[in-house]
């Protein structure tokens, strides 16, 4: 019986799940495994009726490895998917060592107490895992994820060097809210409020947040501001793909969110700094975490799409082209289908798939790997499947 243990039970892992129980033919056993078993036990409730996936449920605290051990040694799963919080990604990673079981997860791993997303500490583990015989797949969300596919399918298909890559990841998506994110709050404000960078001939440029704005068209969503952020693919797509001159991450944003979110910088509620609140101590962004409507309640409210993709530029035959890969995501289609909004449906797809390539054996290397490292055709193939269809733009507009 094929086992896949998946440790989180928040949007992107109950996304995750149902996909997981669509396709039973491969997950023939899920455990979900969370610090609230309530919650796992509500989903498994939910969802043992319409599947015959074979569905387990565990507490399980992801930042004690002794714990995650046991718990794996009495489930023996296949794969460990990890749809934890980017803080708990080294000590899965240790457990699943420890017990020789393959590893997949959807964002690096970030310290708790510095806003720092990069790759060394968990490529750290490469000869480790090499050893162990065991695959470790780093990053396969949609971005990181499905954007590193993006990139080696262009690789493979469309062109002998790729000099320049965009990343462009547009939510259309309205909740209604004045001011809510689309993510784990504490994540996305890190993510935002932290300085911008990209990749120029092989050096990270550093930006203040948000100094670099553009304006860009995107399909079935219409002209949005987007805005240059760091983001980790950036770091392994620079090395991973070959001619890389520069690479580039934008994110929309409405100007109600920076407002707010300015607003609550200029006050200190963004802080990772640990405060004395009446005789304890408290972190302010995870109080305003706590505050903020919980992204797995906007399901049923937000309306719109998403367009994440990549443009490409590049040499095919001694000849510039360009060459655009994208994906368009409706929020309430997504809602209909497994009850949750298109930004969790947007990675929690893309994770069951890599769970998938590595549990069939479709990906198989034993070591720590990002996505792009492997052959991207069976995933393409299993994005249009499972409800990620792409699209293609050979002559795309540029962003200067």
């Amino acid at each position: 019986m094929k086992k896949c243990m998946i440790i989180g039970c928040g949007g992107v892992a109950s996304v995750a799940i149902h996909k997981c129980c669509q396709n039973s033919e491969v997950f023939e056993g899920i455990m979900i495994a969370s610090r609230t078993k309530s919650k796992c036990d509500a989903l498994k409730e939910k969802l043992q009726p319409t599947t015959k996936t074979v569905i387990e449920t565990a507490q399980v605290n992801a930042d004690n490895v002794d714990e995650l051990i046991a718990l794996i040694e009495s489930y023996k799963p296949d794969v460990v998917l990890n749809l934890a919080l980017p803080y708990q990604d080294l000590t899965i990673m240790d457990a699943c060592l420890a017990t020789k079981t393959h590893y997949v997860d959807t964002a690096n791993y970030e310290p708790l107490d510095t806003a720092k997303f990069e790759y060394k500490w968990q490529w750290a583990y490469r000869e480790k895992f090499e050893k162990a015989g065991i695959t470790a797949l780093l990053g396969s969300g949609f971005d990181p994820g499905v954007t590193g596919v993006f990139s080696a399918y262009a690789m493979k298909h469309e062109f002998d060097e790729i000099n320049y890559i965009d990343i462009l990841d547009c939510n259309g998506g309205d909740h209604g809210y004045p001011f809510a994110t689309n993510f784990n709050p504490e994540i996305n404000i890190r993510e935002v409020s932290a300085k911008g960078s990209y990749i120029e001939d092989g050096k990270w440029v550093e930006t203040e947040p948000m100094e670099i704005k553009r304006v860009y068209n995107f399909k079935g969503v219409g002209e949005k501001d987007m805005y240059l952020l760091h983001h980790e693919e950036l770091e392994s797509l620079a090395l991973n793909i070959k001619g890389i001159k520069r690479i580039r991450f934008f994110m929309t944003f409405g100007q109600s969110y920076l407002t707010h979110l300015k607003c609550l910088e200029n006050v200190g509620m963004t802080s990772i700094e640990p405060i004395m609140y009446e005789g304890k101590e408290i972190v302010p962004l995870q109080f305003l975490k706590a505050v903020l409507p919980d992204p797995a309640s906007l399901g049923p409210r937000t309306v719109g799409k998403t367009n994440i993709g990549c443009i490409f530029r590049g040499k095919k035959d001694g000849k510039d082209k360009t060459y655009y890969l994208y994906n368009i995501c409706d929020h309430q289609e997504c809602y209909k289908e497994v009850g949750s909004q298109a930004i969790s449906y947007t990675t929690g797809v893309p994770a069951m798939i890599g769970a998938m390539m590595i549990i069939n054996g479709t990906w198989n290397k034993a070591g720590v790997y990002n996505i792009e490292e492997f052959d991207p055709d069976p995933f393409m193939e299993a994005l249009n499947k499972w409800g990620l269809p792409w699209e293609e733009d050979f002559n795309p507009v540029l962003v200067d």
